[in-house]
């Protein structure tokens, strides 16, 4: 299975002032195309922390997806730190320049092209639903931090990294809390080796006290550790399936 890493950037999450919004989007896209999330990363606006991570995951990674810093202010040093920590320079995209230039008009300025900006040897990904470009350089996804923006830009995802098995998540609910089902989930937990389970407690919801989930890519083995956990329910403590 196709591994990947998320590294979050933006000195505005580590300070509490905007709340992250792209990381549990960005695992459910793919959980949905097959690849395994393995770590998340999130630091400050620095060029060299920045850099220093992009080269540890890339190389531990199939994969690696940039949130944030792609800009044209101050603080938008993801480019600078990519391009960095591949030992390269940074140049001007000429496509990505006539985009800004076209959508601009009369209105664009030098600010608006440092957006044009990309580590040297970088590629374009682009498809027909959305053409504004993503830019990809070796395994590293260089994607925007806005979260309207970044979900834009996950049918460029889909395009290259398509294919994969999805996972397959079901999920049940109980009345009981953990301490309770511990004996009946370690043993369906040992049972079920190639299935990811989880358990998830709510202290103030009226409907259920703990909810249940098994991941994984082989459905007939997902259903059958759910199923298996059900069954060995009290009577009255199933709340629902999924």
């Amino acid at each position: 299975m196709r591994t990947a890493a998320a590294l979050i950037i933006g000195n505005e999450l580590l300070s509490g002032k905007i709340a992250e919004g792209n990381l549990q989007v960005l695992a459910l896209e793919l959980r949905a195309l097959g690849v395994l999330l393995r770590r998340s990363v999130m630091v400050l606006d620095d060029v060299e922390t920045i850099a220093r991570e992009v080269r540890d995951l890339s190389v531990a990674h199939d994969v690696v997806f940039t949130s944030g810093g792609v800009g044209p202010t101050h603080d938008d040093l993801t480019i600078e730190s990519v391009a960095r920590a591949f030992g390269v320079g940074v140049v001007i995209s000429p496509e990505i320049e006539r985009l800004i230039k076209g959508y601009y008009g009369e209105r664009c300025t030098p600010g608006h092209l440092l957006m044009a900006r990309v580590p040297e040897g970088a590629r374009l990904v682009t498809t027909d639903a959305v053409p504004w470009p993503t830019v990809v350089m070796s395994n590293v996804w260089i994607l925007p931090g806005v979260p309207e923006v970044f979900r834009m830009k996950l049918p460029h995802v889909r395009s290259e990294l398509g294919g994969g098995t999805p996972f397959l998540s079901l999920a049940a609910y109980t009345t009981l809390d953990e301490g309770d089902i511990k004996p009946l989930l370690d043993r369906v937990v040992a049972a079920h080796a190639q299935v990811e389970i989880g358990s998830y407690p709510k202290w103030h919801d009226p409907e259920y006290r703990t909810k249940l989930t098994f991941d994984g890519t082989i459905p007939a083995k997902v259903h059958a550790a759910r199923d298996e956990f059900v069954a060995g329910l009290p009577a009255g403590a199933l709340v629902r399936v999924e």
